[in-house]
């Protein structure tokens, strides 16, 4: 289609990622496929990934092209977001099909033992025996000193030890096996004899730390949200020694951080693992404590709606931008592209609240923001970190793993959207 420009104009047909984009009549673009038939031919191209040290590849490395090669510059990793998140996508696409897959299932548990096996810090200091934010994949399992990108040497992001735990807490519930259990439960003990009261300017836990120490740089660790999953997962399973520190924790979020959304959102900075200004804010904190506030509701607060909008306006005001006729989400303030897995999730978590308040103007917004990140699969379910990149490939977190449980959560509220022409989009 030739879209319209200028009254009298028109243009040639852009693309995105490789294909023609498509929209309708009122130029709302189009899946280039069907939702279901991208996310299986991606699921599918994953299950053919080659394994290294009984790992399928894009578990140990984060830098990976379209043929499984690794980058040859980048040995740098971030076990804990890109499998953590991976065992959640998987999971979750694991039970949206039924359970019938059983390599799903498997593929979880790969990650789950890559996280135990290869990315533990020391059994000494202040962090003892947690899961690592960063580090390499050359080495199995990681030397004391692993950490990278913005992490110093020895240094771990404690907030990341909450996303592998309820990762791994999940994975025992699946998969029934005591060793998930038992490193989720490490890295909630540690976490919860590290956690501090916080106030208006500090988070309970810093951004960084030493884990020998236990010395600290970064005082806003904006992503809380999986400890306190961490937290709620273990007290279901029996485990009331974290009651305190969970009520502790999510009355800070709900005292000082959720109204920080309306201030300017200071205490959403810092997330992102290959950066470390401290006043860096960014949107994948705020969007998945609104996700949690959406699963939660009532039974968390009675203001969950008011606090949910609080939350997924200052990410629209702050760090969405139009691309190619679509609301896109950028990740934080220093990166201003629509990553995979930043996108995925803004408009995973306006699907829900859409379906929560009965709103199809974001329920539109929210398919056409996710509908945009699926162009970045190929026609071989190979799918590219950020539609920019010239081939498929990159960072595997925004290519895959924290991407394919947005598409799954958006399922849930519009089971519709599976198909190609969800919400009469007419083709043109």
């Amino acid at each position: 289609m030739n879209r319209s420009g200028a009254a009298g104009e028109s243009q040639l047909p852009v693309s995105i990622a490789g294909h023609v984009a498509r929209y309708d009549s009122r130029c709302r673009l189009l899946p280039w496929t069907a939702w279901s038939t991208a996310l299986d031919l991606e699921m599918a191209f994953y299950q053919t990934c080659p394994s290294d040290n009984g790992y399928p590849r894009f578990v140990y490395a984060t830098f990976l092209d379209a043929d499984w090669t690794p980058d040859p510059r980048r040995t740098d990793t971030i076990p804990a977001t890109q499998n953590g998140m991976g065992i959640i996508s998987y999971l979750k696409f694991h039970a949206l099909r039924g359970r019938r897959h059983p390599g799903y299932l498997q593929t979880a548990r790969s990650m789950g033992d890559y996280l135990l096996k290869e990315t533990l810090t020391p059994s000494s200091g202040r962090y003892p025996a947690f899961t690592r934010s960063t580090g390499t994949r050359q080495h199995f399992p990681m030397p004391p000193d692993a950490g990278s990108q913005g992490d110093r040497p020895y240094e771990i992001e404690p907030d990341k030890g909450g996303i592998a735990g309820y990762a791994l807490t999940l994975l025992f519930e699946a998969a029934g096996e005591l060793r998930y259990l038992d490193q989720a439960l490490q890295n909630a003990r540690v976490l919860a004899a590290t956690q501090q009261s916080g106030d208006a300017s500090n988070s309970p836990w810093p951004f960084r730390v030493d884990y020998r120490s236990g010395e600290s740089r970064g005082e806003v660790s904006g992503n809380m949200t999986y400890i306190l999953r961490l937290y709620d997962a273990l007290l279901a399973l029996g485990f009331g020694e974290f009651a305190g520190a969970r009520a502790a924790l999510w009355a800070w979020i709900r005292r000082y951080q959720i109204p920080s959304a309306g201030s300017g959102g200071a205490l959403f900075a810092q997330f992102f693992e290959d950066h470390d200004t401290p006043t860096n804010r960014t949107a994948w904190a705020p969007l998945n404590l609104a996700r949690y506030l959406l699963e939660k509701r009532d039974a968390l607060d009675p203001d969950w709606r008011d606090q949910c909008w609080a939350l997924v306006e200052f990410v629209r005001m702050t760090f969405t931008h139009r691309q190619f006729g679509v609301t896109v989400c950028h990740e934080q303030d220093e990166d201003k592209q629509p990553w995979g897995g930043i996108n995925a999730t803004y408009g995973a978590v306006l699907a829900l609240l859409a379906r929560a308040i009965g709103s199809d103007s974001l329920a539109g917004e929210a398919r056409q923001a996710l509908t945009f990140t699926l162009y970045s699969i190929d026609e071989q379910g190979r799918p590219r970190d950020v539609h920019t990149n010239p081939s498929p490939g990159g960072w595997q977190e925004d290519a895959h793993t924290d991407v394919i449980h947005n598409y799954v959560d958006a399922l849930g509220a519009y089971p519709e959207w599976a198909g190609q022409n969800a919400l009469a989009q007419e083709p043109v």
